[in-house]
């Protein structure tokens, strides 16, 4: 009788697809196996990202629910590789903070970009000198090479700029505030911002 070692269908298929890209050579083997070996871990990365992505929207939304329902069901939210993008229509400009300010409190999140709209501008006293405040410092953050700019949200409302996000460290949180309070018009900066190593980010 002659003994023949059993070979798993998987082993036969990778040697298969390994000599037929590498034209049959040992090279071209171990080049196919490398490539699944690749792949493999891609998927598993990926995989592992997705469900972190899954995680921040399950975390905003339970925040945004507990903080206001009809905030809940106005704003819209999408994560992709923690970057949250918000989007909708709310009544008041103070639920488009709040929106930003909780979206930043799961952890995780790498950026927030707010494209809530307000409909009631009522209560604005002057929309286009709070675009240009809010304007202004975003240009001011970014040109500032101590400052990583994507790590905060900004907003302003009647001249109170609200800043929200990560700082690296309180360095770079007072350097942000002192940019803002530099700013021609603004009448109070309020800092919503949480440093990279507080508790509140990972409870």
């Amino acid at each position: 009788m002659i003994f023949r070692p059993a070979v798993s269908v998987g082993l036969v298929a990778l040697l298969a697809l390994g000599l037929a890209a590498g034209g049959c050579s040992a090279l071209g083997v171990a080049a196919g196996a490398g490539a699944v070996g690749a792949t493999a871990a891609q998927s598993e990365k990926g995989f592992r990202r997705s469900v972190a992505d899954t995680e921040i929207r399950i975390t905003i939304n339970d925040l945004w629910l507990k903080a206001d329902e009809e905030m809940f069901r106005k704003v819209n939210l999408q994560v992709q590789e923690g970057r949250v993008l918000l989007t909708g229509n709310v009544r008041l400009p103070e639920q488009r903070v709040e929106a930003v300010r909780l979206s930043w409190q799961a952890p995780g999140v790498r950026e927030v970009i707010n494209e809530i709209e307000v409909n009631d501008t009522s209560g604005l006293s002057n929309l286009a000198r709070d675009t240009w405040i809010s304007t202004k410092l975003k240009s001011t953050l970014l040109f500032d090479q101590d400052v990583s700019s994507i790590d905060y949200s900004i907003e302003t409302v009647n001249q109170v700029i609200y800043l929200m996000g990560v700082a690296q460290s309180q360095v770079e949180l007072d350097r942000v505030i002192g940019h803002a309070k530099n700013i021609s018009y603004v009448r109070r900066v309020v800092s919503y911002v949480l440093l990279l190593d507080d508790p509140k980010r990972h409870s």
